[in-house]
């Protein structure tokens, strides 16, 4: 089992790494809205990887797989909100942002509509899902229940990403004073935005 969780942690290391939707999202959320809420975006990512690596080790992301139906459903809303988070940051980029000199307090509802921004981008990814489908099965060990082994290296790949996202989100806690001047975070919106919807649209263009 150890030979098999090494093994993942490299693949799924530089999977972390590499950038993507993921960490556009916490980075503009910690600029904007603090460590505390970019760390909540960050928990609902991983808390999706979570769920994403024991479906798969059940046979649920192999059905979805498996199905065209269900994979088109689920890429078509996954697109959906990709582009519809995305345009709302180009939107507020064009109007002129906020204006605020510092980073927005977190809303009155706390860190949970981060946790669930977060959750919902990794969940509605299918792409996500058909990782796992493709490279989980290679490093299962036979001896180990296949469910209690995804969650392990799930576990595994969470840490990774929370170890990238907290350099990310204190990185960018140490650039506020600079990442708060209003031009500043136009520019951070509409590119943190045009990432977002580059993804949604080439997830729903995408062929299963």
């Amino acid at each position: 089992m150890t030979t098999a969780l090494v093994s993942f942690a490299l693949v799924a290391g530089l999977m972390t790494i590499t950038p993507g939707i993921d960490t556009a999202l916490v980075l503009r959320v910690a600029a904007t809205r603090g460590r505390l809420a970019g760390f909540a975006a960050a928990l609902g990512i991983t808390s999706g990887v979570l769920v994403w690596a024991v479906a798969a080790a059940l046979g649920v992301s192999a059905l979805l797989a498996a199905s065209a139906t269900a994979f088109l459903a689920l890429k078509v809303v996954g697109s959906a909100y990709m582009i519809w988070l995305g345009a709302r940051l180009l939107f507020g980029a064009l109007r002129g942002g906020s204006g605020h000199g510092r980073a927005e307090p977190v809303a009155a509802g706390g860190p949970w509509p981060f946790y669930r921004q977060g959750l919902l981008v990794n969940l509605l990814n299918p792409k996500v899902g058909a990782f796992y489908v493709a490279v989980l099965p290679q490093f299962l060990p036979p001896d180990v229940p296949p469910a209690l082994a995804a969650a392990a290296m799930a576990l595994v790949h969470n840490v990774e990403g929370l170890l990238w996202f907290a350099l990310v989100i204190f990185t960018v806690d140490r650039m506020r004073a600079w990442l708060a001047r209003p031009r500043v975070r136009r520019g951070l919106d509409a590119a943190t935005g045009s990432v977002i919807v580059g993804f949604g649209v080439a997830l729903g263009l995408s062929r299963g």
